[in-house]
């Protein structure tokens, strides 16, 4: 029995081929500028003296990141007329026909998961393939992946196999929404933060 459903993203594993995001655009047949997976490219860093020599000391590495279906999802909580909900195993779901496009789902998820469409006047986002876990399948994304830098299952079950790590930069705070995601980190990722690294592909994600 699944409780809740839960992503493990491994950054060192990584190479940002953007497979994951292809694989959930096909599968979902996302309109051209949609993704409900991005891959955000961090880079950063500068040169450092070492004795009479400047060597580079760069920051480069990738997240994989679509809707997280947070233990305690903002977005649900902010909708006013009750179009996000929850499924007994966890994976949070939009209920279309409900939706109001009033976009205060969107505003306050913290990872910029759900997407907004002018011309529905709707949002949504990744719902974890939820069909084909119901078929015995994997979402999508963590077929596609030529790294297996992607896995799924049980959010205890992953703890038990690769820790608790919820955080990377750029990720916000996880006790915002208790994101069902565990992360293993790039060596990189720990500097981050405090080298002015940023997110390079901001156009695109």
């Amino acid at each position: 029995m699944v409780n809740q459903y839960a992503f493990f993203f491994d950054a060192s594993a990584c190479t940002g081929c953007k497979a994951c995001q292809l694989a959930c655009k096909d599968r979902n047949n996302l309109e051209a500028g949609l993704l409900w997976r991005r891959v955000y490219e961090v880079a950063g860093g500068n040169w450092e003296k070492r004795g009479e020599v400047w060597v580079p000391a760069v920051i480069a590495y990738n997240v994989s990141m679509a809707c997280n279906h947070c233990e305690k999802p903002v977005c649900a909580m902010s909708c006013p007329v009750k179009a996000i909900g929850k499924r007994d195993d966890g994976i949070v779901l939009i209920e279309t026909g409900r939706c109001i496009g009033c976009r205060y789902c969107e505003w306050a998820c913290p990872y910029n998961a759900i997407r907004f469409d002018a011309g529905t006047n709707t949002v949504s986002k990744c719902h974890f393939c939820f069909d084909g876990i119901d078929a015995g399948e994997a979402p999508a994304c963590v077929s596609a992946c030529p790294m297996r830098a992607l896995d799924f299952g049980d959010l205890a079950e992953l703890r038990k196999t690769y820790g608790d790590n919820r955080q990377i930069f750029p990720l916000p705070e996880p006790s915002q929404a208790e994101p069902a995601l565990i992360i293993k980190p790039h060596r990189d990722a720990a500097k981050a933060a405090g080298s002015g690294a940023e997110v390079a592909n901001w156009e695109e994600v």
